[in-house]
């Protein structure tokens, strides 16, 4: 009798979701060492820095959404 043994990763449902779980897990573990790398060259990220790219983050999605409504009105 053959044993299964089930994934380590959690899997989406649907057709290929282990393999977008896995490339994403993977992504994630790529940004890491990335992160782990720009912390050694150039120091940690202060609490300055994480509020400005915040506010940033903000401004971008206040814009996005501003457009989105714009693009979905209906024409007079």
């Amino acid at each position: 009798m053959a044993t299964v043994t089930p994934p380590e990763e959690p899997t989406e449902a649907g057709t290929g979701g282990a393999s977008r779980a896995t490339e994403r897990h993977r992504g994630q573990d790529r940004l890491g060492e990335l992160v782990d790398w720009l912390e050694t060259e150039y120091g940690p990220v202060t609490e300055q820095e994480l509020a400005a790219a915040e506010t940033e983050r903000q401004e971008i999605e206040r814009a996005h959404e501003s457009r989105e409504r714009r693009n979905t009105k209906e024409p007079s």
